[in-house]
């Protein structure tokens, strides 16, 4: 990485960000390398390659923040924006003395093969490859939607309290979203993958299977009679990923929410909150997953936090801000967009715990209910918990075995509820990866569930 101030200039800045009597101040430098390549209706529709660089200043007095940023990354540009950040925040003046101290990285990266070093050409083979992959399984198979990406990050924070690191993230992702339409009717599969890693991911992952299991499951949907409605048992499959636990639990576990009292989770510490067979975590610290950070964009570690622990509240996420608030450290899950985005508290790899049961002695043990294999998008309202959730692939669940499939459901319900409510949680564990959005940015995430089973739960479909 190139440093590209040095500290001695950075701890210059800082002062001026004091200027006006500030009680904390951070700089945010960021430069962004990105490649995206998507390919629709038979051909390559996209390639685009770009270099993103910033910075960001942020003055906090008391709860009041202000925030600027520019492009301009000289000493004197950023003595610039330091100074108008300074006076929006201004407080009582006072001499301040600021001296840097980098955080060595706790982890070593384990990229192995940079995106920048591997050809356009080669990365559009891949897409083309997806592309045949899915439209050659069948002539239903009408419209096929396929996404190359990576992102390579240097990032480097300095703030008032001495703080100074130095973080470089790789990401990549693969995704194939596949149209299938007969009689009229029309359904959609969708497959994704990525993580905190190279182009290395594709030693280990085929597109060509990616896209079969695609196209695969939009066939399938379309042989699929439509769902029943009505409250019924409902056994989360491990690979239909953490949907759930992200909206319905995630985003009320962030302590600005909390703070605000728009969390239903908000004066909850201590209390049961979920069955005692339910942990949740939010874990920075796995190595390769979508949401892994060595350090938040706050220049925190990242960390491991236990929010429900065998059904008991333990902890929020917490960014510098909110953490201040309650005179405590910050969780490391300040993160922002870009350098045009202040910090505040979001997810990085959020889940369930797994635990103790075969996932298929669950699935035996109902004699009439739903599977769902595999969750769509949703909507949630933090304030009271209630959720609804799309199912792109489900079943029915007859006599202990999954039967045949069903279309069009949906997942209704109230997410503490839910929570409280499972009463079986299999020692399998899958990971879903996605793009989580909050107050206009959105940061990589990921997040995952064991197979869960819920004994009473709204399934939204065609009424009997």
């Amino acid at each position: 990485m190139l440093t590209m101030l040095a500290k001695q200039q950075l701890e210059t800045v800082l002062k001026k960000a004091l200027g006006e009597g500030g009680d904390f101040a951070e700089v945010f430098l960021e430069r962004k390398s990105t490649n995206a390549i998507t390919c629709e209706d038979n051909r390559i529709e996209k390639v685009v390659s770009g270099i993103e660089l910033g910075a960001g200043i942020r003055v906090i007095v008391g709860d009041n923040t202000a925030y600027g940023y520019t492009n301009d990354l000289s000493e004197q540009g950023l003595i610039e924006v330091a100074e108008v950040v300074a006076k929006a925040a201004k407080g009582t003046q006072q001499d301040v003395t600021i001296e840097l101290k980098k955080v060595q990285s706790p982890v070593t990266s384990t990229v192995k093969q940079y995106p920048e070093d591997v050809s356009i050409d080669e990365k559009v083979r891949l897409v083309e490859a997806a592309n045949r992959a899915a439209r050659n399984i069948d002539d239903r198979v009408k419209q096929v939607a396929v996404g190359y990406g990576d992102v390579v990050q240097d990032i480097w924070v300095a703030n008032s309290l001495g703080t100074y690191v130095e973080d470089r993230r790789v990401r990549t992702r693969f995704v194939v979203n596949v149209v299938a339409a007969h009689e009229g009717l029309i359904q959609t599969g969708y497959e994704a993958v990525g993580g905190h890693v190279g182009f290395e991911l594709f030693q280990e992952v085929s597109v060509e299977e990616l896209a079969r299991q695609a196209a695969n499951r939009a066939l399938l949907m379309l042989k699929a009679k439509p769902a029943p409605a009505g409250k019924m048992v409902v056994v989360m499959a491990g690979e239909a990923g953490g949907t759930m636990i992200h909206e319905a639990c995630g985003h009320g576990l962030e302590a600005d929410l909390v703070q605000k009292q728009l969390s239903v989770y908000a004066g909850k510490i201590g209390q049961k909150v979920a069955s005692e067979l339910v942990t949740v975590v939010d874990d920075a610290t796995l190595p390769g997953k979508y949401g892994s950070l060595t350090f938040d964009d706050e220049g925190n570690p990242g960390q491991k936090t236990v929010l429900i622990e065998n059904g008991i509240l333990k902890d929020y996420m917490y960014d510098y801000l909110t953490a201040k608030k309650e005179g405590r450290a910050s969780t490391g899950n300040g993160r922002r967009e870009s350098y045009r985005d202040r910090p505040i508290p979001r997810m990085t790899n959020t889940f369930i715990a797994p635990g103790q049961s075969d996932p298929e002695d669950i699935i035996r043990s109902v004699e009439k209910g739903f599977f769902v294999k595999k969750m769509g998008g949703g909507q949630v309202n933090t304030t009271n918990g209630d959720f609804v959730f799309d199912v792109t692939e489900g079943y029915l669940i007859e006599n202990g075995t999954v039967t045949e499939p069903v279309r069009g459901a949906t997942l209704t319900g109230n997410g503490p509820e839910v929570l409280q409510m499972i009463d079986m949680v299999g020692n399998d564990h899958g990971f879903a990866i996605g793009t989580c959005g909050k107050d206009g940015q959105g940061v990589p995430v990921s997040d995952a569930q064991p197979t869960i089973r819920i004994p009473n739960l709204t399934v939204g479909g065609l009424l009997e």
